[in-house]
């Protein structure tokens, strides 16, 4: 069975993930029809999973049953103790813990808006982000409270300390917020009701809140699912007779190996096991070793990271040792994948193949897809949508191009952001009369499927980590023996790329790797600070109208290795 063929008879009438055209923010587009209209209802739909394992985290194990109580005792606390109501922002800082999908559900669940704040960032870009979005309560773990404490207090916002082991004066203890338990508060959600923020680097030097409805987080999320069905139709069409009579289907388990704070985590990974009934196991941090055990512990069947994540399992000395004959699906996104990955992972995982997708945060991580014999025939395009997603590739002047040729990739549908907090100038710019311009570059073939050849954007993709230049650069810029600063990237066989920076010095100042990287520490995300950085008391090299040739100084920085 073809892909049209099978995505036709997924969203016919009737079908799960049946499609039909709606009214979303004034327009009218395809949606899908039995998709969740809230994120309160797809968490009160988590309560028909019961004692089922929802969350393992290291030795500890929730139920559905156990995390919705909870869910329900802070959404209490949110609207009784705090005076949350619907719209308010609500901040959660912390690594991937338990408490991040409690703190998520409750909020979204009493209409409130979930803030995402990076857990990397330090003091000062958490200040920033206070001061931008205005919390009217911040949710934090031990480290991120360590660095939210004096700022939330000169800004009177309460803050609730996660697993902190001593009491600190002016944070409120979560488990004694939790220690009365209570139903779930009446409050009336709707679809076009503001439920996430999530926030972006940003070119100028400050990241950016995108904002998304409820609707649109359910309509990517229903996305995720109605190409998996499609695929899973393919294969049923395709198997042999009797091909799978011995075959014991394993409950669907997710290995958390990205952040809760990005919209991997959040949407596809997190979300997609609330509604699924999955069980979804939480990382410490990103250890190859520890993953391998986990899936052979917990027999995972799903695995979505970044690519850099697939290599790393590959490249453990330990590989070989563990069982993962488990995985189903060995996802990537955030990065291209390079051809021999594709390869390898489909030949080192007995029963998972690999995937890829093209999303972001713009889009709640949703777009174009490519697994199984579609990607090892085309293993460097990022693959095709399904019936809610309009894609095209346009010339600087928005004219849509034929297939073969490159230009800048637009994308539309209901499960984008309706704009960025408080940047109207940054929304008109980004999203043109309903479709969101990417900044990256492409093709279509012709048979619709995507392939990403550059970026418009100044900006390095380490890791799975957007990180724009220009914000590097300002920081860099702050130091007082640098004139002159120019930062890209460079290819890296693990990260994809990293971040290198060319800097001129001041006449009569020193100034050496580890003295910079340590003083940018202080004012960046540690993904942020340059690994690769080359001095020079010479002009940087500019074109006829005086922009720096970052192209030229990456060549130079490539052939010098």
């Amino acid at each position: 069975m073809n892909y049209e063929e099978a995505i036709a008879r997924v969203t016919a009438p009737g079908q799960r993930f049946e499609v039909a055209t709606a009214d979303v923010g004034g327009a009218r587009m395809p949606v899908f029809v039995n998709a969740h209209a809230t994120l309160r209802e797809l968490f009160d739909s988590a309560r028909s999973h019961g004692d089922a394992t929802f969350l393992v985290y290291e030795d500890e194990r929730w139920s559905f049953v156990e995390t919705m109580d909870r869910v329900d005792a802070l959404a209490a606390a949110l609207v009784d103790r705090f005076g949350i109501e619907p719209g308010d922002r609500v901040a959660i800082s912390m690594r991937n813990l338990p408490e991040w999908v409690i703190s998520f559900a409750a909020v979204t669940s009493v209409g409130a808006v979930s803030v995402s704040f990076n857990a990397w960032w330090v003091s000062e870009e958490i200040e920033y982000a206070l001061d931008d979005c205005a919390p009217r309560l911040v949710i934090a773990d031990e480290q991120r409270v360590e660095r939210a404490a004096g700022a939330c207090g000169e800004r009177a916002i309460p803050l609730v300390g996660v697993r902190c082991g001593e009491p600190r004066p002016g944070v409120v203890d979560f488990a004694d917020v939790l220690a009365d338990a209570a139903p779930m508060p009446e409050v009336i959600v709707e679809a076009e009701m503001d439920a996430t923020i999530l926030y972006t680097s940003g070119t100028t030097g400050h990241p950016k809140g995108a904002v998304s409805t409820n609707r649109a987080v359910l309509q990517a999320l229903a996305g995720f699912g109605c190409r998996g069905m499609a695929e899973l139709v393919r294969r049923a069409a395709d198997a042999p007779a009797g091909d799978r009579s011995g075959e014991q289907r394993l409950r669907p388990a997710f290995i958390l190996v990205v952040p809760l704070f990005h919209v991997t985590g959040c949407v596809p990974v997190m979300l997609g096991s609330a509604l699924g009934g999955y069980k979804l196991v939480m990382m410490h941090r990103w250890e190859p070793e520890r993953a391998l055990e986990l899936i052979e512990r917990e027999k995972v069947t799903q695995l979505v990271g970044v690519p850099t994540q697939s290599w790393d399992l590959l490249e453990c000395p330990e590989f070989a040792r563990y069982d993962t004959s488990s995985l189903e699906k060995i996802g990537g996104g955030g990065a291209p994948a390079p051809p021999k990955l594709v390869r390898r992972v489909q030949d080192n995982f007995s029963r998972g193949g690999p995937t890829i997708g093209y999303g972001m945060t713009e889009t709640n991580a949703y777009g174009p897809q490519n697994s199984g014999e579609d990607y090892l025939r085309r293993p460097t395009s990022t693959g095709r949508g399904t019936p809610i997603l309009s894609l095209e590739v346009r010339d600087p002047d928005g004219a849509t191009l034929p297939a073969g040729e490159l230009g800048e990739i637009w994308m539309g549908g209901p499960h984008l952001i309706r704009g960025y907090w408080n940047r109207p100038e940054a929304t008109a710019e980004t999203i043109v009369d309903g479709w969101l311009r990417t900044g990256d570059l492409g093709r279509l073939d012709s048979d619709g499927f995507l392939y990403i050849e550059d970026r418009a954007k100044d900006m390095v993709l380490r890791g799975g980590e957007n990180v724009y230049c220009a914000e590097v650069e300002a920081a860099i810029y702050e130091h007082p023996a640098v004139y002159e600063a120019a930062v890209y990237g460079l290819p890296h066989e693990r990260l994809g790329e990293e971040v290198a920076a060319t800097i001129r010095v001041k006449d009569g100042r020193e100034l050496d790797m580890a003295g910079l990287r340590s003083w940018l520490a202080e004012h960046l995300a540690a993904y942020k600070v340059p690994s690769r950085i080359r001095f020079t008391t010479s002009e940087l090299p500019r074109n006829a109208s005086g922009k720096i040739l970052k192209r030229q100084m990456r060549d130079e920085d490539l052939a010098s290795d």
